[in-house]
């Protein structure tokens, strides 16, 4: 059960890191939201089209709130979610199986 164990704290390790650099993308986008950046610029097209589809399914569901963008807030509170609960349950299994508590 080791095995599994290690691969458990190692999926949460590289999802915690996932989901780090995903914020500060999110966080750098939402900043040149308030400048009017270069399109052509490749670090503004790489951080539009890696957060593009993220916040274009958030933009559908959520309602147009005087025109202002709360896409970005919705994906950092999700990604603060994840990195809460998710990451802190998968160590926590990998610990129950390395003891032999069974998930």
């Amino acid at each position: 059960m080791f095995v599994l164990s290690n691969f458990l704290v190692a999926l949460a390790t590289v999802l915690n890191y996932a989901l780090e650099i995903y914020f500060w993308i999110l966080v750098v986008r939402a900043l040149l939201s308030w400048v009017n950046p270069d399109p052509y610029n490749p670090i503004v097209r790489f951080l539009y089209q890696a957060t593009e589809p993220v916040l274009g399914r958030i933009r559908r569901v959520l309602p147009a709130m005087g025109g202002i963008d709360f896409s970005p807030l919705v994906a950092i509170l999700a990604i603060m979610f994840l990195k809460v609960f998710v990451v802190p349950t998968l160590i926590e299994a990998a610990l129950k199986l390395k003891t032999g508590g069974g998930i």
